[in-house]
């Protein structure tokens, strides 16, 4: 479509290594997510599919009264299909990486769910020749994946009784998480198209929309409760508004003008972020293996930044 075509073509005007920036600003900004979900988790007892899901309609209500004028069903209409299907895919890696760690601990999950799209999204780009499958960008990624598992396999905690759960839960858990990884790595995939299509803000409303409503399906598996003390309403404020209406229209902006694989991979600045949180404010110390990691994958986008400002634009 010439609308689409004049889009993409305004979109490329834009620098690639600000839009690798915003793609880390993202896994910045659910780095900070994440600690305030342990908070309400630990301290008010909230299960966390209802923080998720007060939390997607915070960032709904906040995205359609900011871009809700500009949405076209014109546009919209042939792309209603796939966006009912990104949105929902937002909803399900959330809910299943969730179900997940109640199968088996926390540490597992969320190794599968972090590092396992950038794999995808990577080799399903160089099979599409949206990337060259050369030494430097190997070395990245696998930089980036290494640092990311000694990040997260010292902090995340193991549930009660994981060292000894069944085989069932342990089946169950791991697939529940590779369903969370497959569906984040088909989300990051055609949020660009849909960014292209309707423009960064209108996309990242209509996801969270669907987002919301696919969470809310969520009430027949567990009853969804809005807390009662203003702390944690004051929380669900920061999450919608910061972690999900900010940084979901920071990713669509981002997923329009970057490779799937910066996309992806600039995200995973968010387990780092959430540890170096809880060591500055909540006093949990960092491990040497954790450092370690955060050097690895802060090298490792640093390069991975030099490499998307220095592609060529199309």
């Amino acid at each position: 479509m010439p609308h689409a075509e004049n889009s993409r073509g305004s979109q490329s005007a834009a620098p690639a290594g600000l839009a690798f920036l915003a793609a880390c600003g993202v896994g910045v900004l659910w780095g900070t997510g994440a600690l305030v979900v342990n908070v309400l988790v630990a301290q008010y007892g909230i299960a966390p599919a209802s923080i998720s899901f007060w939390r997607f309609v915070v960032g709904a209500l906040v995205l359609l009264l900011v871009f809700g004028r500009r949405l076209s069903w014109r546009l919209l209409r042939p792309q209603l299909p796939t966006v009912l299907g990104a949105g929902l895919a937002m909803a399900g890696y959330v809910l299943l990486w969730f179900l997940g760690i109640e199968q088996m601990g926390a540490a597992v999950p969320t190794l599968i769910a972090l590092c396992l799209p950038p794999a995808l999204v990577t080799l399903l780009a160089v099979l599409r020749g949206q990337e060259r499958a050369d030494l430097s960008l190997l070395m990245i990624l696998g930089s980036a994946l290494a640092g990311t598992v000694l990040i997260v396999a010292q902090h995340a905690p193991q549930a009660a009784g994981a060292a000894g759960a069944a085989a069932n839960s342990m089946t169950l858990g791991v697939l529940f998480s590779l369903g969370s990884a497959l569906l984040y790595a088909g989300f990051s995939l055609v949020s660009g198209r849909l960014s292209v299509a309707l423009g960064a803000g209108p996309a990242a409303s209509c996801l969270t929309v669907v987002a919301a409503a696919g969470m809310g399906l969520s009430s027949l598996y567990r009853p969804l409760v809005w807390p009662t003390d203003v702390p944690p309403q004051a929380w669900y404020l920061y999450l919608g508004v910061v972690t999900a209406a900010l940084a979901l229209l920071a990713f669509s902006w981002g997923a329009a003008r970057l490779k799937p694989t910066a996309l992806t991979v600039a995200t995973l600045l968010e387990p780092l972020t959430a540890v170096v949180l809880a060591a500055v404010l909540l006093g949990q110390p960092l491990r040497p293996s954790q450092c370690v990691g955060g050097a690895l994958l802060l090298l490792s986008l640093l390069a991975l930044g030099r490499r998307t400002a220095a592609a060529p634009q199309h």
